[in-house]
């Protein structure tokens, strides 16, 4: 064994360590040594400790581009913590050889890996992962996290799995739909925002009443008057604002 690989070894034992500071150092010194690194950084993807893995991935992250190429490989890995953590890691580094892979991985047979490539493809926020994200959405276990997802890449493709989310039963896929359809600006949603402004769900009315003002169109004034009489008081601020922009003013006694 040469000193760099007895340097690695010392290196990520270092990562079990109790004290926190040491495991710090072995992660930041383990993403300084780059390339050299990164079989054995990947190898502890599959390590039982959650901890190690994920000191693992910020290693991986650090070393940057190099790290990619390896990752992706690591996304197609049969075990699933790999996968999770290859998925975790690639979105971080925000390259964008890793769009399709992620895209692919949406439909991954675990909903751990499912899950972090959606949160991967939220960070890379690129238009091209609207389809996969859409279809997403139809997926309990990341359902929240597409929409999510789609509000940061506003597209008018998505405002039909938007628009069916927001009359969904899920109130964070709700909330996030909401907001995300005001983003796009799309006058397709003006019925199913003005629905929403009914929903139970304090911030869902107020994200829809937020939105329909983006959209501009005058016709859902009188669907936001009785938010002035809403129990929140941030629905009633948000639909006095909506109104004043329409430029609605009230009856004077």
């Amino acid at each position: 064994m040469n000193d760099s690989d007895h340097r690695i070894e010392q290196l990520l034992a270092a990562l079990r360590d109790d004290n926190e500071a040491l495991r710090d150092h072995a992660v930041a010194s383990l993403g300084q040594l780059g390339p050299a690194a990164i079989d054995q950084l990947i190898g502890l993807f599959s390590d039982d400790d959650r901890v190690i893995r994920e000191a693992a991935r910020q290693a991986l992250i650090q070393v940057g581009s190099d790290a990619v190429a390896p990752l992706l490989e690591a996304l197609r890995d049969d075990e699933w913590a790999v996968r999770e953590q290859a998925a975790a890691a690639l979105g971080r580094l925000k390259d964008e050889r890793a769009l399709a892979p992620l895209v692919a991985a949406i439909k991954d047979r675990d909903g751990a890996v499912r899950l972090a490539a959606v949160e991967s493809l939220e960070k890379l926020q690129d238009p091209r992962a609207v389809e996969g994200l859409m279809e997403a959405l139809g997926d309990q276990t990341v359902r929240e996290e597409a929409a999510r997802a789609l509000k940061k890449i506003p597209d008018p493709r998505a405002v039909t799995g938007l628009l069916s989310g927001l009359a969904g039963d899920n109130w964070i896929v709700k909330r996030h739909a909401a907001e995300a359809l005001g983003l796009i600006g799309d006058i397709r949603a003006v019925d199913g925002l003005t629905e929403a402004l009914k929903d139970e769900d304090w911030l869902v009315r107020r994200n829809a009443a937020e939105s329909l003002a983006r959209l501009g169109d005058r016709r859902v004034i009188d669907a936001l008057l009785p938010l002035l009489e809403d129990e929140n008081d941030m629905v009633r601020d948000t639909a006095e604002g909506a109104l004043a922009s329409f430029g609605w003013t009230p009856p004077s006694e």
